[in-house]
């Protein structure tokens, strides 16, 4: 059961990221850098935001991959970059967590404060999923406030009903 859960978060991710790009790449590049009232400012911060808090937590999960040094970090000022360096992370997370068979590992990391927590893998991942769902529908609503009178939906549900969930 897990497995499968997983597996459909990693494919849901990957989907739900492709679908917020297409519709801010549809944006000019100031409107995307523009503060929107955002928890990380605008589009653009936050985009990047959601790249930080997925290389943190595949390090923590992995030993591997970057190491931002600061949640609000801007990796790639550049639009186009910071969409490849996306891709290439979603289907990283898509290798990692469909090679899984065990969640009950505990990982041991420390967070942006310095302090450090035992985990089990399990449910840091659905935290991490979560985390990226939370960020996502800020950036829905960033994406009508910069004038997408309906930008593409994220519902779980589309996904599934359209026979590519995992």
């Amino acid at each position: 059961m897990l497995k499968a859960y997983f597996d459909q978060f990693a494919v849901y991710n990957r989907w739900a990221n492709r679908r917020v790009y297409d519709d801010a790449a549809t944006l000019p590049d100031e409107v995307r850098k523009r503060g929107a009232g955002l928890f990380f400012g605008s589009l653009h911060g936050t985009l990047n935001h959601m790249l930080v808090a997925d290389y943190i937590w595949m390090r923590r999960f992995t030993d591997d991959g970057p190491r931002p040094e600061r949640l609000n970090q801007i990796l790639y000022e550049d639009f186009s970059e910071l969409r490849a360096a996306r891709q290439a992370e979603d289907e990283r997370i898509i290798g990692f967590v469909t090679g899984l068979g065990e969640y009950d590992r505990e990982i041991t990391y420390q967070n942006s404060t310095g302090n450090t927590f035992r985990q089990a893998l399990g449910p840091a991942l659905a935290h991490f999923f979560n985390h990226q769902a939370h960020h996502r529908g800020q950036l829905h609503a960033g994406l009508t406030i910069a004038g997408i009178r309906e930008p593409a939906s994220l519902d779980l549900l589309v996904l599934q009903r359209s026979g590519n969930g995992a």
